[in-house]
Formats: C-alpha cells, sequence, structure tokens
C-alpha cells in the first residue's frame, strides 16, 4: 500500500467502522474517495461503498482501507475527512486544501 493522501480523524474512522460492521455489510465492498462531475461548484466528493475496478489505488490510513481511481488523487492529495453526529449537522465534512472555491454545503469544490 502507499503512503494515504487522505487523513481521517478518529471520529470519522470510527463512523465507517461502524458503518461496515452493521449486520448485512457486503464485506466484497471496499471503501471509495473520489469526485465527480457536479454540485455547485463543478466537482462533488464520493464516500462510499463500491467494487473495485482496474484504475484503483489501495490506501490506509491508521487501519482503515480504502480505494481511490487513480484519476481522481491529484483532486484529493492533502484532504482531511470529519464526521460529526451532532442533531444540527450530522454527516462526513470535506477539508479540502486544493479547492480554490467551495459550497455552503461542503460537498462540491472547484480547482
Amino acid at each position: 500500500m502507499t503512503q494515504s493522501p487522505i487523513k481521517f480523524t478518529e471520529g470519522a474512522i470510527s463512523e465507517i467502522n461502524r458503518l461496515m460492521g452493521e449486520p448485512g455489510f457486503d464485506k466484497s465492498l471496499s471503501l471509495r474517495i473520489g469526485v465527480k462531475g457536479g454540485g455547485c461548484s463543478g466537482l462533488s466528493y464520493i464516500l462510499n461503498f463500491d467494487k473495485r475496478n482496474e484504475n484503483d489505488k489501495d490506501y490506509e490510513f491508521e487501519g482503515l482501507n480504502f480505494i481511490i481511481d487513480k484519476a481522481h488523487e491529484m483532486y484529493l492529495y492533502g484532504m482531511e475527512i470529519e464526521w460529526y453526529g451532532g442533531l444540527n449537522s450530522r454527516g462526513f465534512t470535506f477539508q479540502n486544501p486544493n479547492a480554490s472555491k467551495t459550497c455552503g454545503c461542503g460537498t462540491s469544490f472547484a480547482v
């Protein structure tokens, strides 16, 4: 495995491990981090469980294994993923030093 271009907070690692430990979780799927076109700023983040493809590269951060499509690495290098579990703000957030502009919801960005 290669050194991770992404950091996860303790809360994000804990939540991802909780999701993977749920009954019925498909263990054949891998955690995928990536980007896709769309969103109010041009690109949106992907954080889901998915099947591997031939362009994927394996990474590990503090025991958490994940995959990134090689074409997405340049957009994600240095990013930190955080989990907020509060009543008013719940979900994953992305802090990306490569983003020149982000939207108000924090899930899309421009480079």
